[in-house]
Parts: structure tokens; C-alpha cells; sequence
């Protein structure tokens, strides 16, 4: 172990954050379209598996030294995880899952989390051409 304190850079938490707002604002979407007279609360269980799957999946990419902005492999990855391991806690919480919302999710989820991969990669690239 060195004497340095390893700290997050940009770089790892901006991956973290931009993948924690997607399953924020498929909660909020859900929360409003389903749920729209219930408590603002309510997005809180509605969102909380999907953010601590998110939470998992980069914490054993970042211990793994992979980066977690890649849509490929590693992209997928945290979509997959986020999906099933959310899924899952979702279930064992209480709340339902039918079929329309495993499909919505999954549709909603890997838009979001390997849309914004993808538009990343593209602008970088482009920067890159015009820079070289």
C-alpha cells in the first residue's frame, strides 16, 4: 500500500453520476406516469434498487481498474447488472414487476446508460479528428 489516499477523480464519478441519474429519472418518469398521487417519496422506493445496483456494478468495475464510460464491454455491464441485480431487489422489496415494466425498463435503461456512452464516444472522437 503506498502513502497516498486513493481519491475518486472526475473521471470515475461522472460515470457513476450520469448512470445514476438515468435510474433517477426512470423512477421520476414511473413514479409520475403510475404513481402521480402518491408521495414524492415513493421515488425513493422506486429508484433505490436500481441506484444501489448501479453503486455495485461500478464499485467492482473501479476495483477491477476498468473503466466504467466505455459502452463496450463495460457499458453493458453496468446496464445488465443495474437491470437484473434491480430487479431482483425490487422483487424482494415487495413491489410488483409485471411484464410491461420489465420490458419498459430494460428499453428505458439501456437508452439512457449506453445513450449517453455512445454520444460521449462520438464527441471525443470527433474532438480527437479536429485536434489531429
Amino acid at each position: 500500500m503506498t502513502g497516498k489516499a486513493s481519491r475518486p477523480t472526475a473521471g470515475r464519478l461522472v460515470p457513476l453520476l450520469a448512470d445514476l441519474v438515468c435510474v433517477l429519472v426512470f423512477a421520476t418518469a414511473g413514479k409520475s406516469t403510475h404513481e402521480s398521487s402518491t408521495s414524492e417519496w415513493v421515488v425513493l422506493a422506486i429508484v433505490w434498487p436500481f441506484a444501489l445496483s448501479v453503486v455495485l456494478v461500478h464499485a467492482g468495475l473501479l476495483l477491477r481498474r476498468r473503466p466504467t464510460a466505455r459502452t463496450w464491454p463495460e457499458g453493458v455491464l453496468v446496464l445488465a447488472v443495474t437491470y437484473v441485480l434491480g430487479m431482483v431487489l425490487r422483487l424482494v422489496s415487495g413491489r410488483g414487476i409485471a411484464g410491461g415494466f420489465l420490458v419498459v425498463a430494460l428499453l428505458f435503461l439501456a437508452l439512457t446508460m449506453l445513450g449517453w456512452r455512445a454520444v460521449l464516444r462520438l464527441t471525443s472522437r470527433r474532438q480527437a479528428a479536429r485536434a489531429g
